[in-house]
């Protein structure tokens, strides 16, 4: 007899079970708390867009486009991408729902699986899941500021510690030429120094040199030129005032001249958080300006800025904190079922309870009574309703209180009632 095969998730993605839900559950709860006081509507999109939509807004050079997108043909001959980021898909959405025509500012939250194909490792999955935001309509660096806030509140109210914010102003593409020939000249005899895939950029794209993580790269980008010595006066100005901003709301930053965040539609304001608990792979989101970016999509000119944070990333973040998110809530009520005549009342009994608004469970696999009061006793009831021989014929219920160890004869009509005074509901 041959062996059953035996199925796994897809490399690089993973299964939320039962368990770890409530935690995921706990997390999305308190974005979106934080999202209703600041007034960020929800938005859904669909998990994959026309690919024109992530190429050309990510940027053909980007390590996203050019290495991790999940690039399709469908039966009709339409090239389609798998979302890899948040933020394209929500503008072309916002474009095309008349969002923008609407209101001069427009606030979207998003939660969603990403697709990037890349190497699985600690925190890093090919499908991974988001939380994020946009604000769009608004230049004013107030925006900007809040917006960073929010991501810094979030943080705080997951209880997450030792996160850091690092902050930069990317400029425009009125900075842009100059400072890129800058590298360019800085770069390009010490090319052979280089990485392989900074040697391609540098031809293509020399701000991405910035962003490499290859230690080769790390030890030239420490001495090349700084953006801040290019921006034009108004750039410079705007994130003087972000600064100040956020100085009067009280989140902490460290400036870094090489943050250029890995997507090329960024302008002006860039930031990312990074977590030291989180092994090779710091950051635990990051977003930034990108004010050309919807008229890009095809929509007028509105300036914009958001961010994304990795749910994955940020639940290891938690963990190393310390914090210990909410457990699989238990089970208000357990009905027993002690004789064979009373099994067909307790799915009855166990419907009456989740009318009335208690979580209730009930044996289906018509178990022993020890068995059954096992299972109540794993699931944590905090009540046991028994029904058996004695208590059907005296039309009553057993009510037996897990804390207290005190039980009651209940008329069967009156034990919900008396199971909501006792669970204070």
């Amino acid at each position: 007899m041959s062996e059953k095969t035996r199925f796994q998730a897809p490399r690089g993605t993973h299964d939320i079970l039962p368990a770890e839900a409530p935690a995921w559950q706990w997390l999305e709860g308190k974005f979106r708390g934080l999202c209703r006081l600041y007034r960020y509507g929800e938005i859904r999109t669909p998990l994959f867009e026309q690919s024109e939509v992530i190429h050309r807004t990510s940027g053909e050079t980007s390590d996203i486009v050019s290495k991790e997108t999940y690039d399709l043909l469908d039966r009709g001959g339409d090239k389609l991408t798998l979302r890899p980021e948040g933020t394209a898909p929500v503008l072309r959405a916002a474009i095309e729902g008349g969002l923008l025509a609407d209101s001069p500012l427009v606030r979207l939250s998003y939660i969603a699986p990403m697709f990037r194909y890349d190497r699985p490792q600690k925190g890093r999955f090919r499908q991974h899941h988001q939380i994020g935001v946009e604000a769009l309509g608004s230049d004013d660096p107030a925006i900007d500021a809040e917006v960073i806030a929010l991501s810094f509140n979030i943080l705080n109210d997951l209880g997450v510690a030792g996160a850091s914010l690092k902050l930069n102003s990317v400029g425009s593409p009125d900075d842009r030429p100059v400072y890129r020939q800058a590298l360019v000249d800085y770069f390009a005899p010490q090319a052979e120094a280089l990485s392989e895939d900074s040697r391609k950029r540098l031809d293509t794209n020399p701000l991405r040199i910035l962003d490499s993580k290859d230690p080769r790269d790390r030890r030239l980008v420490e001495g090349a030129p700084l953006l801040s010595q290019f921006l034009t006066p108004e750039n410079k100005e705007h994130f003087a005032a972000v600064q100040g901003h956020l100085d009067r709301l009280g989140v902490p930053y460290t400036l870094d001249p090489y943050l250029v965040r890995g997507l090329d539609y960024y302008t002006r304001t860039a930031f990312e958080w990074v977590h030291g608990g989180l092994g090779a792979q710091t950051s635990v989101g990051g977003g930034g300006r990108y004010n050309g970016l919807v008229e890009a999509l095809g929509g007028p000119p509105t300036p914009g800025i958001g961010f994304g944070m990795g749910i994955e990333r940020l639940l290891l973040a938690i963990a190393d904190s310390g914090v210990q998110p909410p457990a699989e809530p238990t089970a208000d009520v357990y009905v027993v079922a002690a004789s064979n005549e009373s099994r067909d009342d307790a799915l009855l009994l166990c419907q009456e309870a989740r009318d009335a608004g208690l979580s209730a469970d009930f044996d289906a696999l018509r178990r022993s009574l020890k068995a059954q009061m096992k299972s109540a006793g794993k699931c944590g009831a905090r009540l046991v309703l028994i029904r058996g021989e004695d208590e059907m014929a005296a039309g009553a219920v057993t009510v037996r209180d897990m804390i207290s160890r005190e039980q009651q004869s209940v008329p069967r009509g009156d034990v919900v009632r008396v199971a909501r005074e006792i669970l204070s509901f």
